[in-house]
């Protein structure tokens, strides 16, 4: 990369930098022009755009975690500056600041509800359908028969729709977290047992005949060579799982519940037109869910060294 090219980020951020002060200098002294509002969202993004391609350039380890903060808060300003520009209606898009505020303000109902739809309804669910899962594929593949009976049965009850599942959870276990956890059972049962499967026919025949002259048992194998090879599978359904576990716990919410949960909480601030409350349980759960995932990617990772996918 010759000097030029090397500048060229840097220089075209300052660009943006100076354009972005004055936009907002005309837009201030010229409120009443669209096209200065337009002008001034892109070269606020211009802006942040090179500062990310320079950050990334930079080859520095920290950029990894850098970089999509910096995309975040980007994306979180260009909103933040888009609704006080263009007078949007809170009732329409509240500002993050907005959003904050209900956040900071809300702490204890927030919590509550993150324990009743997450804690309660969504881990058990989650605990509960990935291990008969991951069950019901050994008996699978030990027997034939059920691959052939079972798999049918279970692509049908995966195509089931959430919003005619939930009402009959609900009027079989009650309006508890349990009704919850049942619906949840049911989203992640499926996807993790697909790919439990076939991740329990990933080792090859000369694999399993090398195990058979050692000795081995079927159980034997199942323990030392075909559950380690299924692992990568297995964790493709675990996270695909964290996040259907949430989304059922929450629509699951809808059509029954405690006062209390993420579900029952959206429902009753839509009534009231209460959009900073409804955004603040939707961070809620954006964050958990990706905390969710977070964490079974990093026992993934642990889980799973040897495996080419985890060398980078």
């Amino acid at each position: 990369m010759t000097a030029r090219q090397k500048l060229l980020p840097g220089i075209l951020g300052f660009m943006f930098a100076a354009t972005l002060v004055a936009v907002n200098w005309l837009d201030a002294a010229h409120p009443a022009l669209p096209l200065l509002k337009v002008l001034n969202l892109l070269s606020l993004w211009g802006t942040a755009w090179y500062m990310n391609v320079a950050l990334a350039n930079a080859g520095h380890p920290a950029a990894r975690f850098v970089v999509p903060a910096v995309f975040g808060l980007t994306l979180l300003l260009l909103w933040e500056r888009a609704v006080g520009l263009f007078g949007i209606s809170p009732v329409i898009l509240p500002a993050p600041s907005v959003i904050w505020v209900q956040i900071v303000t809300s702490l204890p109902t927030l919590w509550a509800d993150f324990v009743q739809t997450f804690v309660k309804g969504a881990l058990s669910g989650y605990a509960i359908g990935c291990g008969a899962a991951v069950a019901v594929a050994v008996l699978i593949d030990r027997s034939p028969f059920l691959q052939r009976g079972l798999l049918p049965v279970g692509n049908f009850v995966a195509a089931l729709p959430i919003v005619g599942i939930a009402p009959i959870m609900v009027m079989w276990f009650g309006f508890d977290w349990h009704s919850k956890a049942a619906v949840v059972v049911i989203m992640v049962f499926f996807p993790v047992l697909v790919n439990m499967v076939a991740g329990l026919k990933a080792t090859d025949h000369m694999q399993r005949d090398l195990m058979a002259t050692y000795g081995a048992s079927y159980w034997q194998t199942l323990l030392k060579l075909r559950l380690p090879a299924a692992m990568p599978f297995l964790f493709n359904g675990l996270k695909i799982a964290t996040t259907l576990a949430l989304i059922g716990a929450i629509v699951a919410e809808f059509f029954g519940s405690p006062i209390v949960g993420m579900g029952f909480r959206i429902t009753a601030e839509i009534g009231r037109l209460g959009l900073p409350m409804i955004w603040a349980e939707i961070t809620v759960a954006a964050l958990a869910g990706s905390a969710f995932y977070g964490v079974v990617a990093l026992i993934e990772k642990r889980v799973t060294f040897w495996h080419p996918s985890q060398r980078h």
